[in-house]
């Protein structure tokens, strides 16, 4: 960076000026939080983080100097939201990801789509278009909803991979064809009323944490216990308890030793 374009020592001080008043605001917005999703904390939060960012960018570039802290996930959540407060209309936002896990039980689907008295063909599409993976999938998803390939996409050769739903809000619906080229591109993060996430990370993080738990409630309800402990009956050993006892003692005794052995 040229000397030109390095921050005054005055810019720098200002910075900090900034992070002190957002650290007041973030303290004030916490004491009068109103529950665990209070739009004022997160707001706040947002706000405290932008500045120390310009803060640490700012002496670094004055001084060659870093802070000594760091406010995560700042970029990682949505801002609070902002849009129209009784919206007219709203749009959402899906994907779905899928691998190809069984490609010839997907060819074999597009077949007999192909091949239904009732179908009509595709725009864009050969009419071999069957006997390849794309042109596959064209059928597919032109004859079954996305949802119902959702539902059944084990059917068709399908692996589910992440998904994600997001609903924005508008004052108006938006021209007819307007977004079609590019439907992704053009919406306001400010203006997101809800978000549904599914991903296999969350159900790793679930299982590590339900394990954890398990293994705690073992340990708290007998420390000293080790699994080598636990001595499981076979068959054979029940018979004998039964020959031994006989009746109706005998069994009872077996369920219950099967029930401790599980």
């Amino acid at each position: 960076m040229s000397d030109a374009a390095q921050p005054t020592a005055a810019e720098v001080r200002a910075a900090a000026e900034a992070i002190k008043t957002a650290l007041d605001r973030h303290l004030a917005a916490v004491e009068r939080r109103s529950g665990d999703d209070d739009p004022a904390v997160f707001e706040a939060f947002n706000q405290l983080a932008a500045a120390a960012e310009v803060y640490d960018e700012l002496l670094y570039d004055r001084y060659d100097e870093v802070t000594p802290f760091e406010i995560p996930g700042a970029d990682e959540t949505l801002p609070p939201y902002a849009g129209p407060e009784e919206p007219h209309a709203i749009s959402v936002l899906i994907r779905r990801d899928y691998t190809v896990a069984e490609p010839q039980r997907l060819l074999a689907q597009a077949e007999r789509v192909e091949a239904a008295e009732d179908f009509e063909d595709l725009a864009g599409l050969d009419e071999d278009a069957a006997g390849t993976v794309p042109g596959a999938l064209g059928l597919l998803f032109g004859e079954f909803e996305p949802d119902e390939i959702a539902s059944r996409h084990k059917e068709f050769g399908l692996e589910e991979g992440d998904s994600t739903l997001w609903v924005t809000a508008a004052d108006e619906a938006p021209e007819a064809g307007e977004w079609l080229e590019a439907p992704f591109e053009h919406f306001d993060p400010q203006a997101v009323v809800c978000r549904f996430d599914v991903s296999a990370v969350f159900d790793d993080e679930d299982d590590e944490h339900d394990e954890h738990d398990e293994h705690d409630e073992h340990d708290a309800a007998d420390p000293d216990a080790e699994d080598d402990d636990i001595e499981f009956v076979d068959d054979e050993d029940l018979d004998e308890t039964e020959d031994e006892h006989g009746g109706e003692h005998g069994e009872a005794g077996g369920a219950a030793v099967r029930g401790a052995g599980r």
